[in-house]
């Protein structure tokens, strides 16, 4: 079979896209707006703020996840979206990218080689979307419910040449312009083979840092929450409403100021529930991932000002929603497949919502969702 040069091409493409709505549409087991669907409600023309959400390893199958899965008669968050995109995640060294080129790709606006963080193809720092931000005077914030040195939140605060250099991305979130954090990952920050303490660090440089709990930190000053030694405990083996609710502490911190922000929120764990081809692990951390752009959404209809967008950056697993059986006798039951215990190169849906939303629909490369923030900024 000869193979395409190309990453993608862009009719398919389209047609996929106009398949997953259709197939949303016509579904009479799921609860959809069969009226005109979400609209573009906004006072503002250009946002004052951002919220950017990454649920790490959702494809579109993990997205529909949450309409078959979740509570009974109640549209998920998704549904809230009135603008739909595609992107490809290709990386700048593969054609399967890891989180670390891939929330490179949406931090710096460049493709980069599997395992960056927020440097280019040669390995050189570039400045971050929110860095960029920052120096405007806005304010910034990473969330996470991995460590907080992961891959994709450092993506937005560190510069280093490999993802696993986790001692000297905690370095860098203390000499960051972070205003707010929090996530896992204390053994990077505590107990180091450099004998430094960064809790004492992270308190020198003006941080409020709770260790046990969400609303501990004192507002007045820098926030971050280290609440675990490392990555979070999942959704289906307990972890409570951390995500959704660090959303709304961060929001609720970012009021208090006049100043823009731009805040990042990543459901992690969607991803390692892919890796693990555990449909129940992937499932609850989508439908925990969805309330987390409840809380975002809420926020932005509040206020007028504010530029939702959501998205992954990559797939996980392979993962499907499958009939039981090989002839349509087995397509009155779903139930969750995988193809891969690693990534894939599938096409990622992007949700837009708030003013400057109307610049994410189409169908595009992953570096593109930099850019766009700025075009939405009229930058």
């Amino acid at each position: 079979m000869k193979a395409f040069n190309m990453f993608f091409h862009p009719f398919a493409a389209t047609c996929s896209l106009f398949l997953i709505l259709s197939s949303c549409v016509e579904s009479t087991e799921i609860s959809i707006d069969k009226e005109e669907g979400a609209q573009i409600t906004s006072s503002a023309e250009t946002p004052t703020n951002i919220i950017f959400l990454i649920g790490d390893g959702m494809g579109t199958s993990q997205v529909s996840a949450a309409y078959f899965y979740g509570e009974e008669d109640a549209q998920p968050n998704f549904s809230r979206f009135p603008i739909l995109g595609l992107i490809n995640t290709t990386s700048g060294s593969d054609r399967i990218t890891d989180s670390g080129a891939g929330a490179t790709a949406f931090s710096i606006g460049q493709k980069s080689y599997n395992g960056a963080i927020g440097v280019d193809m040669q390995g050189e720092a570039v400045q971050t979307v929110n860095e960029l931000l920052e120096d405007q005077g806005w304010q910034s914030g990473v969330i996470s419910t991995s460590g907080i040195t992961h891959a994709t939140p450092a993506s937005f605060y560190a510069h280093v040449a490999k993802r696993s250099q986790q001692y000297d991305i905690a370095t860098s979130l203390v000499h960051s312009n972070i205003s707010f954090f929090a996530g896992g990952g204390q053994k990077w920050f505590m107990n180091r083979p450099d004998s430094l303490n960064y809790l004492d660090s992270l308190t020198h440089y003006g941080f409020s840092v709770g260790t046990e709990s969400l609303g501990s930190a004192d507002h007045s000053k820098r926030v971050g929450y280290l609440l675990a030694n490392d990555g979070l405990l999942a959704k289906h083996e307990g972890r409570d409403d951390f995500l959704p609710n660090a959303t709304a502490e961060a929001l609720e911190y970012f009021a208090q100021s006049d100043k823009p922000f731009f805040l990042m929120v990543e459901g992690s764990q969607i991803d390692w529930g892919g890796h693990e081809n555990n449909g129940d692990y992937v499932i609850q951390e989508v439908l925990d991932f969805d309330k987390a752009i409840g809380v975002a959404l809420d926020y932005a209809e509040k206020h007028g000002n504010t530029l939702v967008v959501v998205t992954a950056d990559h797939e996980t697993g392979g993962f499907s929603l499958s009939g039981d059986g090989k002839s349509m006798s087995g397509y009155g039951e779903i139930s969750p497949t995988f193809s891969t215990g690693g990534h894939t190169a599938t096409l990622i849906p992007v949700f837009a919502y708030g003013p400057g939303a109307n610049y994410f629909g189409g169908v595009y490369e992953n570096t593109a969702i930099f850019s766009k923030f700025f075009e939405a900024l009229g930058q």
